[in-house]
């Protein structure tokens, strides 16, 4: 019998190393036929290689029986949560970690004397630091404000899509007990008594753990997620598991789309659909998500939500589906940069069982004085980039190529003007910024492939949901495009092993060039959509982002593509991105908490209409 090292080893003898054929030639095995040459031949088109023929015979006598490596390990049915022996770790030789804990020190109370809001709805979109004077100061139970919000979840679910699964009977009995404690002088701390709705892909026990995805709609988990758990401790409220697009990607789950509270006929975004959908909309006090490449920062925009992205490594993934183990990341989506500290204050920490956090402290000082900090800022991506090159004229087009051709032209001038109109906001950012006193310091990301090294992720989620694919579930799935999960897991079965390790190593260069440009900044200042996006979930490197106005009536309209309203259109926010160093969000926040302050645009919120 051949296992899967000899069978790579005859491989490697054979002069195919460092290609997709070895995976190829176990895929067509699984058809249980012999291996023939013309096998051979189909993979190594495949693999773009060539095998002279002297080698296919001496193959054929090796791989007659190489599958029962492969079957020895699908029948162990992995879970999703087993990762792989592999840890990455962002942390390059010589960083030093802060690691002693202290006090955390919050901004001073709000005021919130009196009695309670004659219509506690009035308190619904209050942040979290005003929700827990309110509640500390006995002004407002924590009963009152769960009741309140679950009326709310139910309320405007219906026009918004934003819950999967209430967890009223876990809430009341949560917010009984923290009243009961606050009267008795038991106080946790400002989470205490405050709701809060966790992204569908954390595991809560005695509730389904759906990841949003058809076919996993009863799936339950009898665990509660690490952050779930710290969170208990810190006396916050479940209210809702929420939604997220199915097997987080877009927004887009088993029930339906998750809307935008701004503009209800458009989607949240996603992956974290519901969490900044409902925080968004006055429905939770906080919310708890997950990013892997873009899963907080796009919704949170979207949603005109402030969102915090934490250091790979830093909080705990236990408990979470996992979708790249070297990638993926859990955060809060609130309302106010202060929110986030409050909340990654309470999750954050090594739980023993997630191999890749750091013994990092996260000290969040509201009293920093941000204006010491060295802030930077990526020049070039608030530039204006050239509009893009037309197609060349061809001739002999049929009308229905002639009217795709117009339509492909129309896009591109909308696209163009939204990027006009939208960079005010970006200038107008580092002009408020300017007055505030900083000095900005113009910086530049490295030039390196970083689009290229998304491979990394594909192979990761292709392997956590292998036996998805190779079982045709896959077609349970809600969305079945080119660019959706089902076809994205099976063509990443054709990336080379020594390609994903080759990607990763491209990674470390992009992890040292980063190094490199934070020992000039603290902090840098960056468009939500940019390259940067790419590059710092790659390096793990925290970004928190944050409401930077609402697009005016003059805004260009949104397009319509297959039949659903596009991002962007009047009346709907845009977001501006600070980057902070590797477990530097204390400082990272301070600067954000500083320049949210002085703008407020996260005190805007949509006006809610049942039936827009």
């Amino acid at each position: 019998m051949l296992d899967r090292r000899n069978f790579l080893l005859v491989c490697s003898q054979a002069g195919v190393a460092a290609t997709v054929l070895p995976e190829v030639l176990w895929a067509m095995a699984e058809k249980k036929s012999p291996i023939t040459r013309e096998m051979i031949d189909e993979a190594a088109l495949v693999a773009d290689v060539s095998i002279a023929d002297e080698y296919k015979d001496m193959m054929l006598e090796s791989l007659s029986e190489f599958s029962e490596g492969f079957d020895a390990i699908y029948d162990l049915h992995i879970p999703n949560q087993v990762a792989p022996a592999l840890s990455f770790d962002p942390v390059l030789p010589g960083m030093k970690l802060e690691s002693e804990r202290r006090p955390m020190k919050i901004s001073a109370a709000p005021n919130v004397a009196g009695r309670a809001p004659a219509n506690l709805e009035d308190a619904a979109f209050s942040s979290v630091r005003e929700l827990a004077e309110m509640v500390r100061t006995k002004r407002v139970s924590s009963a009152a404000l769960t009741g309140m919000y679950l009326e709310r979840l139910k309320r405007y679910d219906p026009l918004l899509k934003f819950v999967i699964t209430l967890t009223e009977d876990r809430a009341r009995a949560q917010a009984t007990e923290a009243d009961r404690e606050i009267a008795a002088g038991k106080y946790r701390g400002p989470l205490h008594g405050i709701p809060w709705g966790a992204k569908d892909l954390l595991a809560v026990k005695g509730y389904r753990t759906t990841w949003g995805a058809g076919g996993f709609e009863s799936q339950a988990i009898d665990e509660d997620a690490t952050v779930v758990q710290r969170l208990d401790a810190a006396g916050a409220v479940l209210v809702a598991k929420l939604t997220l697009g199915a097997l987080a990607q877009g927004d887009k789950w088993f029930g339906g789309m998750t809307r935008n509270p701004w503009n209800p006929q458009q989607g949240s975004s996603g992956s974290s659909a519901g969490a900044a959908s409902a925080a968004s909309a006055g429905c939770v006090g906080f919310a708890v998500g997950s990013e892997t490449l873009g899963s907080i920062a796009s919704p949170s925009t979207r949603c005109g939500a402030t969102g915090l992205r934490p250091s790979f490594g830093l909080v705990p993934r236990t408990g979470a589906m996992a979708l790249s183990w070297t990638m993926d990341k859990l955060g809060p989506i609130c309302r106010a940069v202060e929110d986030c500290a409050l909340v990654l204050g309470a999750i954050y920490g090594p739980d023993g069982r997630d191999r890749t956090v750091r013994n990092a402290a996260f000290n969040w000082d509201a009293g920093l004085d941000w204006r010491k900090l060295r802030v930077g800022y990526l020049k070039a991506a608030f530039e204006l980039p050239p509009p893009p090159e037309p197609p060349k004229e061809e001739q002999g087009l049929t009308p229905e190529e002639k009217k795709k051709r117009e339509d492909e032209k129309a896009n591109r001038e909308l696209a163009r003007a939204r990027q006009i109109y939208d960079k005010q906001f970006n200038d107008a950012a580092l002009a408020k910024l300017g007055s505030m006193g900083v000095n900005l310091i113009p910086l530049e990301l490295p030039k390196l492939p970083y689009d290229a090294m998304r491979t990394i992720l594909l192979a990761e989620a292709a392997a956590a949901f292998d036996e998805l694919t190779r079982s045709g579930r896959d077609k349970l799935l809600t969305q079945q495009g080119k660019n959706d999960w089902p076809n994205t897991f099976r063509s990443a079965r054709f990336i080379p092993a020594v390609e994903y390790i080759q990607a990763n190593r491209a990674r470390t260069l992009a992890m040292e060039a980063m190094a490199k440009l934070f020992e000039q900044v603290d902090v840098i200042v960056a468009p939500t959509f940019s390259t940067q996006i790419v590059v710092t979930n790659l390096t793990g490197h925290p970004a928190v982002i944050l409401p930077n106005g609402v697009r005016g009536d003059d805004a260009p309209k949104p397009q319509v593509r297959d039949g659903e309203l596009q991002p962007g259109g009047p009346g709907t926010p845009v977001s501006l991105t600070f980057l902070g160093q590797l477990y530097g969000e204390a400082k990272l926040l301070a600067v954000a908490k500083a320049y949210q302050d002085a703008t407020g645009f996260h005190l805007k919120h949509p006006q809610l209409a049942l039936g827009s």
